[in-house]
């Protein structure tokens, strides 16, 4: 299986060790869905916002998580198969108990504030990863206890991954390369291009339970087809939408497994492509190759998004961006750093972008070209393979 193993944990706490020591605290305690899986392994199954979480981590001693009773049964499978990495979590319902319930009774916060007693950490420096009410009330139920927010140090935790982190990345990538295969094969002139998508989502679901069965597999997609294109996350009416003859076709494959994301795009052609998109596409797909050749250790991250729009401007159509190059990616589709065109920060090895500069021209279409990039020593590291000449991208 491809869950990821302790030794992942080990790895992202010793980051966090050395956070808590710059910074003289004495734990941390992550209430958001992001960093708690981060920590835990555990893919939070509520809305926090509506039914709080919080993973409590002294500097020296266990963590505890404080989790809704909603969980019970999700964090029992995880146990079984052996995903989770905290052992020791303390549940709290969201209703008044009967009498004769044997659970304990407590709110989120009478959970979270024994927690917080029982580590040890009622004074001194606690670091979290975000502001929040419970920061506050934890301020007041301990006065000695300053809460301070660490975004970006823990942000930062995430730059460079594991190398179990990458062997799934390289093998969800295998997976998207062959689900743009079937794409290849299902696009024709009048089809929908929501049924396309759909049709192809419901083989790739079937492949994973193949490839990937009892494990965590999702997937993101949608396709955009023709002058609708010409805005990147469509034209927000795409209910009877077809495919013609003469039409860009733009996609996207986010697929997920086990906590992990690749991103994986193409452009394809329904017929020849015109003269404009011809070189429309040129130009994207010479801008992607250019991302990914700065994605090399010791070079700035604003190098990857200068190099793609460089072609943009040599080729004249600069004024057709409208985003970045790319972003970081990993346990989710959009990671850090945030601000990547403006980031002067040295790529590290092992850090994983999405190329995907792309150019808009309303009327025609858009013209993007997207694949997952792990920055190496001397070379970069491809993990999204599918075909991305112009010649292999028509459909004739």
């Amino acid at each position: 299986m491809s869950f990821l193993s302790k030794d992942v944990y080990r790895y992202r706490l010793a980051g966090l060790t050395r956070l808590m020591d710059e910074n003289d605290l004495e734990g941390f305690v992550v209430f958001g869905a992001d960093f708690f899986q981060f920590f835990s392994n555990f893919h939070v199954d509520v809305v926090p916002w509506e039914r709080p979480i919080a993973l409590v981590i002294p500097r020296h001693g266990d963590p505890i998580a404080v989790m809704n009773t909603l969980s019970t049964g999700h964090v029992g499978f995880a146990r079984e198969r052996g995903s989770l990495w905290i052992d020791h979590i303390r549940f709290y319902c969201e209703f008044p108990l009967d009498e004769r319930d044997s659970r304990d009774p407590g709110s989120f916060f009478d959970k979270l504030r024994e927690v917080i007693g029982s580590a040890g950490l009622t004074q001194g420096r606690l670091g979290t990863d975000l502001d929040s009410r419970w920061k506050d009330k934890l301020g007041t139920a301990y006065p000695d206890l300053s809460i301070n927010a660490f975004v970006d140090g823990l942000r930062s935790l995430r730059w460079v991954k594991h190398d179990e982190e990458i062997a799934i990345m390289a093998e969800i990538s295998g997976l998207s390369d062959w689900i743009q295969d079937r794409y290849l094969e299902e696009i024709r002139p009048g089809r929908l291009v929501q049924e396309l998508d759909y049709t192809i989502a419901r083989m790739a679901f079937e492949k994973a339970a193949t490839d990937f069965p009892g494990e965590n597999f999702e997937l993101r997609f949608y396709t955009l087809s023709g002058p609708s294109s010409a805005s990147p996350h469509g034209d927000g009416g795409q209910a009877g939408a077809r495919i013609e003859t003469g039409h860009g076709v733009v996609n996207i494959v986010i697929p997920r497994l086990n906590g992990v994301t690749i991103e994986n795009e193409r452009t394809y052609f329904c017929g020849a492509p015109s003269d404009i998109q011809r070189r429309a596409y040129d130009a994207a797909l010479e801008a992607n190759a250019a991302a990914i050749g700065q994605m090399v250790a010791g070079n700035r991250v604003r190098d990857i998004d200068e190099a793609a729009r460089a072609i943009f401007s040599k080729t004249g159509f600069f004024e057709n961006v409208l985003h970045r190059t790319g972003h970081g990616i990993g346990q989710i589709g959009h990671e850090f750093p945030a601000d990547m065109p403006f980031n002067d920060r040295p790529l590290q090895e092992n850090e994983v972008y999405s190329a995907e500069p792309g150019i808009y021209l309303q009327g025609v279409g858009g013209f993007r070209v997207d694949d997952t990039v792990v920055v190496g020593k001397n070379v970069p590291d491809v993990l999204t393979k599918a075909p991305k000449s112009v010649e292999d991208v028509t459909i004739s």
